[in-house]
């Protein structure tokens, strides 16, 4: 007997399970697993009858609340695919989203109603309804009959059509939109719940926005294990260590970034979690550094997982072993900023050379790593061209340069338009923004190459200082040349207040390279 495989079946046995439990908690709001399973059986009801048929798209636009995190149910029950939307785009990047994915319904938070207004008058086709008064009237108006009767066709789904259109940053063209079925969700999750540790007592802090390929999936998970879900709507060190705190969290995802604005909080002094607390972070190497420093001053177990929206997302995890136990912190956190082995259900992950054969487990030679697995994307939303060249030898190709420890472990060396070919040596920005990271005066570096009239280009570093610290270029710079060769210490450094970064801590060094490191918003 086959059963469609969908997140949906999931939440409903949550629902089912758990239904005492309190699932989620925004503020003085929470529900418990039956009130979030009625709320959104209703939203879906209240969809279908604004005329937005099965198959549609339907957009939201929100910071983490308990409403975004509904519409993550409550849009494929109605048979939609959601089209989840970066809360710091522009209100022209919304506009072509929306057009290219056609989405007949937007899902909006108060906070964006004048870019509602803008959009409403470009696209005099899309429905707009507020994730406020207007979502909860028509909550109101359905019935609770309607949304048991979307909930009891959940064994139906079609587990190959879209659940999400996630939409790529587009930092050098157009943003593509990554089609992500009812299968490769649920298969995910079940990445996520092993991986990540999640159980029934666990209580979730989304930090990570839900946007971020759905919260990298935790939308889902944390209910699938009738875990509790705590709404974070901005990232505020101070509101972050107040909940982990009041509501004993015990699991967080973040990028990096987020890690960096905890440690230089002047609250983080002296501060420890009431209990063990699991923070895993991807989206972007973190430095050996970080992760040593976030463990020993925080006092957090950091995970470090990888993968792309492509892939679902998640793809590697930094498995830890026992006998890695007794190594000295640094060493310990050198390890840790691996990007791992292939989890569970990704299928075949695979560092390979440009005849896509397998480089050697050497720790030296690099390769592009490549995947083809269950949690792989169906394709690009009606981009059939660059979906063929994504795929092309029958892998995904993620663009990122990684060697293979002799122990299985991945490692990436840099992305591939962000390696600096210097007088014909390759140099890994990673290598050497982890390097400045050791420094104890830099709280944040990007490393990229410019052009040099002598050596084709060579790196050049971007520094954020720490608060109250101060370094000289030439500091920095001997700092590196003491630790690398000499080729790969930048031969410049630029000290900025901040980096431009995407909403989910990702440095966009297109714009750095392009001699710009003032964020562009």
């Amino acid at each position: 007997m086959r059963a469609p495989l969908s997140p949906l079946a999931f939440v409903r046995r949550a629902v089912d399970l758990y239904r005492d439990r309190v699932a989620v908690v925004d503020g003085p709001t929470r529900f418990t697993y039956a009130e979030f399973g009625d709320r959104c059986g209703r939203l879906a009801a209240a969809v279908r009858g604004l005329g937005v048929e099965a198959g549609d798209r339907v957009a939201v636009l929100s910071p983490n609340t308990h409403r975004a995190l509904e519409t993550y149910t409550a849009v494929p029950l109605a048979g939609c695919a959601l089209v989840p939307l970066n809360t710091r785009l522009r209100e022209g990047d919304y506009e072509y989203i929306l057009r290219h994915s056609g989405a007949r319904l937007l899902l909006v938070d108060p906070a964006f109603a004048s870019t509602a207004r803008f959009l409403a008058d470009r696209l005099p086709g899309l429905q707009v309804i507020e994730l406020g008064e207007s979502s909860e009237a028509l909550l109101r108006e359905a019935s609770p009959a309607a949304g048991e009767a979307l909930w009891s066709r959940v064994g139906q789904v079609d587990e190959e059509a879209p659940i999400t259109l996630n939409y790529t940053s587009g930092t050098t063209a157009h943003p593509k939109g990554v089609v992500l079925t009812h299968r490769n969700t649920a298969l995910n999750v079940v990445n996520v719940m092993v991986h990540g540790r999640l159980c029934q007592d666990d209580t979730y802090l989304h930090v990570l926005p839900m946007f971020h390929v759905n919260g990298w999936g935790a939308v889902w998970a944390v209910s699938a294990v009738g875990a509790r879900h705590v709404c974070l709507p901005k990232v505020d060190p101070l509101e972050v260590f107040r909940l982990v705190d009041a509501e004993g969290v015990t699991v967080a995802f973040s990028a990096p970034t987020v890690l960096v604005m905890l440690l230089n909080d002047p609250a983080a002094a002296g501060w420890k979690p009431p209990g063990p607390l699991r923070w895993y972070v991807g989206g972007a190497p973190p430095p050996a550094a970080l992760i040593a420093r976030a463990e020993d001053e925080l006092g957090i177990e950091v995970v470090h997982v990888y993968g792309l929206t492509e892939t679902g997302p998640w793809l590697t995890v930094c498995e830890w072993r026992r006998e890695w136990d007794g190594l000295p912190l640094g060493e310990r956190a050198a390890r840790k900023a691996r990007q791992g082995v292939g989890q569970i259900l990704c299928g075949e992950v695979a560092v390979v050379r440009d005849d896509l054969q397998p480089v050697a487990r050497d720790g030296r030679e690099v390769g592009e790593i490549v995947v083809r697995g269950p949690t792989v994307m169906a394709g690009y939303y009606n981009d059939p061209e660059a979906t063929a060249q994504a795929f092309a030898g029958g892998w995904f190709h993620t663009g990122d340069l990684a060697v293979v420890h002799p122990d299985g472990s991945l490692q990436i060396v840099d992305r591939k338009k962000d390696i600096i070919i210097s007088g014909g040596e390759n140099v890994s920005s990673v290598e050497v923004e982890g390097v400045l990271f050791q420094h104890p005066a830099v709280m944040e570096a990007a490393v990229v190459g410019v052009p040099d009239p002598k050596w084709g280009e060579v790196p050049k570093a971007y520094v954020v200082l720490r608060p109250g610290a101060g370094a000289t270029e030439d500091e920095l710079i001997a700092f590196c040349r003491q630790r690398l060769a000499h080729f790969k210490a930048p031969k410049a450094v630029e000290f900025v207040p901040e980096l431009p970064k995407t909403a989910t801590g990702k440095i966009q060094k297109f714009l750095l390279r392009a001699g710009r490191p003032a964020a562009e918003v």
